[in-house]
């Protein structure tokens, strides 16, 4: 059941980018660590796809909805994989997985189509 609306997905999705990026000085990541940087490259890369996303939030609008979902769901996959795909799961595991999971999560309960305001597309 997709409840979400496309807007409120657009703000999580560049709130979550952000604290994805500040998770390694919040759980005391090792500085230039693999799990650094992969906090850095998906916070970022969510970011960078979401401005580019056709919805209310996107600057650029480019990236229909359903990929962008779609994208999200990989993503957070792969992040939610991630302390074992990439030998990290001693140095911080549960930001990872939470972050992840709730990718993957907030990728199938949003809606598929954004509602525009009248005359603004």
């Amino acid at each position: 059941m997709r409840f979400l609306p496309t807007r409120m997905h657009g703000a999580i999705d560049y709130l979550w980018g952000l604290a994805l990026m500040a998770t390694p000085w919040v759980f005391a990541v090792p500085k230039g660590s693999g799990a650094m940087w992969l906090a850095w490259f998906f916070g970022a890369g969510a970011i960078m796809y979401s401005l580019a996303t056709d919805y209310e939030l996107g600057a650029v609008r480019l990236i229909p909805v359903p990929l962008h979902l779609g994208l999200d769901a990989v993503a957070g996959a792969i992040l939610a994989a991630s302390p074992w795909l990439f030998g990290f799961a001693d140095q911080a595991r549960w930001p990872y997985v939470c972050f992840g999971l709730f990718a993957v999560a907030a990728s199938l309960v949003t809606r598929t189509r954004p509602v525009f305001e009248a005359g603004r597309r």
